[in-house]
């Protein structure tokens, strides 16, 4: 048997319990995360606006709902190229051109307002606007976050975005309001062009280093493929995608007729709108503050399903409630059951995510939010169109709890936690560092020689292989069986490049050198595994 690298995997630190506040003591955390407060509070300010000017424009259930299928289908459209920028291009800069993409749009609707051009499919047209700004902001955002903070703060820090996004719930709705009543909607408009300028200025002032790849920028089109790839082959993400799916696709189903809801309570108008969507923000607040304590106390599966009952149970009261008295307390805990699953989501899918494809990664959870988002708000309203707003949320609560209750049944998602730290040494041997002289297609071949009677163990950790391989990027891969001689083995993979061959060994984390020492373990041929290189003549 060959030497197997005795350099020891880096040991995962058990648990720590940090304070739900003690990422805000990091600097520039607490200067981005005021920063995202802001863009939240447009991001509220805007779509209260924007659902409360439909209602005036034509309230048919199904345009008001609409208003948030406008906002968030963007991200589910763009998501995925604006991930793959966000990993490419340079973030902080990234960050800023969506800041004044939201300003430029929010004038444009100032516009149209003032010259009493607005109609309700131009208010379509531009709150999709507004929502290619948030496709293009969030996963830079997303991605951000784990390079401000240590590994044992992110789950805080998550926590605290999330207090960011319900704290602007209410902040955003109450200006909104108050700006509505007394001087009309083009002021919300305007003052989130604002803030949305002034929140670029501040971003700038962040002194980020961006450092070029040294084999140069990805072409977008390869760095999607590679993006969704990994998701593909990581079992944890699949399984984190549905789940986020059936929620969002049901829970929105409150949001998105909620201001039917608020007017159809007793003395119900704009501001019963905005105290229901400020009480679903503290209960959401309240809850993050107790996250540290009920992750102990709790399984992430456990957080996850009792958050969806506790969400749905939320959205049936609301569906019979005849007054606030009845509807704010629902509400309340809505948004503690909201932020509970999201977070718990959230995290898991940002722990599974290395650094080179994580906003790739979270560009398509966003997507799977927004896409349930888009799509259960028009199916939801269109439901109540054609029968009644209690029969929709009815129906929506019930199909919820089943189908999170079959997900978390049917689709694992597994407990253990992989190293994703970058891996910067252990490879025995990698690619050459003389580039050849040739282009196309490169074919590895890696021959392994084991024990016959280890053969099933042995494809168990190949299987395992072929998806760490197909996630960092290679467009082929397969394990081949000499038919004359059961101890030999060859593993071959295709990559699309000799550049995209050198990116791959670039993305090994320390879980893939721990596999690859489970590799070696079953190699009893003398020397190492040996392996050749090819290029494919075009």
């Amino acid at each position: 048997m060959p030497p197997i690298s005795t350099e020891e995997s880096p040991v995962i630190a058990p648990p720590v319990r940090v304070g739900a506040l003690e990422p805000l003591s990091i600097p520039v955390f607490r200067m981005l995360w005021s920063t995202w407060l802001i863009a939240n509070v447009c991001m509220w300010m805007n779509d209260v606006a924007a659902a409360w000017m439909m209602t005036t424009l034509n309230n048919s259930p199904i345009w008001v709902a609409l208003v948030q299928s406008a906002s968030t289908l963007p991200v589910f459209l763009l998501g995925l190229p604006s991930g793959a920028l966000a990993d490419i291009l340079d973030r902080r800069r990234w960050l800023v051109v969506t800041q004044f993409w939201l300003a430029g749009t929010a004038i444009v609707l100032c516009g149209a307002i003032a010259l009493d051009m607005i109609t309700a499919p131009l208010l379509l047209l531009l709150t999709f606007a507004n929502g290619i700004g948030l496709a293009m902001r969030w996963p830079v955002f997303s991605a951000i976050v784990p390079e401000l903070v240590p590994r044992t703060h992110l789950p805080a820090a998550l926590g605290l975005n999330g207090i960011a996004m319900n704290a602007s719930r209410i902040i955003g709705p109450l200006v909104a309001g108050l700006l509505i009543a007394s001087a009309g909607s083009i002021w919300v408009f305007a003052l989130n062009a604002v803030l949305s300028v002034v929140s670029g200025f501040v971003v700038l002032r962040w002194q980020r280093e961006h450092t070029p790849n040294p084999l140069g920028r990805e072409r977008l089109i390869s760095a999607m493929r590679v993006g969704v790839q990994f998701v593909w082959q990581s079992q944890r993400m699949r399984a984190v995608l549905l789940r986020v799916a059936i929620f969002f696709l049901h829970s929105t189903a409150l949001l998105a007729l909620l201001p039917l809801l608020a007017v159809g309570l007793k003395g119900g108008d704009a501001g019963t709108f905005t105290l229901l969507l400020a009480a679903m923000g503290a209960g959401a607040i309240v809850a993050v503050l107790l996250l540290p304590r009920l992750r102990q106390a709790m399984g992430r599966d456990a957080l996850v399903l009792r958050g969806a009952c506790v969400q749905a149970a939320a959205t049936a009261v609301m569906s019979v409630a005849p007054n606030a008295w009845v509807a704010v307390p629902a509400m309340f805990m809505g948004g503690m059951a909201w932020i509970t699953t999201a977070n718990s989501l959230s995290v898991s899918a940002q722990l599974s995510l290395p650094n080179w494809v994580r906003a790739r990664g979270m560009a398509t959870y966003q997507m799977a939010i927004m896409g349930a988002s888009a799509f259960g708000a028009a199916l939801w309203g269109q439901v109540a169109t054609i029968s009644s707003l209690r029969t929709s949320l009815l129906i929506a609560t019930v199909s919820g709890v089943l189908m999170m209750l079959l997900a978390l049944r049917f689709v694992n998602d597994p407990q253990d936690e992989d190293d994703v730290s970058p891996a910067h040494e252990g490879w025995a041997s990698g690619p050459p560092a003389t580039r050849p002289d040739e282009e196309g297609r490169v074919v590895i071949t890696i021959e392994y020689h084991i024990d016959p009677a280890r053969t099933e163990a042995f494809k168990r950790v190949m299987e395992e292989t072929r998806r760490v391989r197909l996630s960092q990027g290679a467009i082929e891969w397969a394990l081949l069986h000499h038919v004359s001689e059961p101890s030999r083995f060859v593993e071959q993979i295709v990559d699309e490049s000799w550049t995209e061959h050198l990116r791959r060994f670039g993305r090994a984390t320390a879980a893939d050198i721990t596999l690859r020492e489970r590799r070696l373990a079953f190699h009893v041929g003398e020397g190492a595994p040996v392996v050749n290189r090819f290029i494919v003549q075009r």
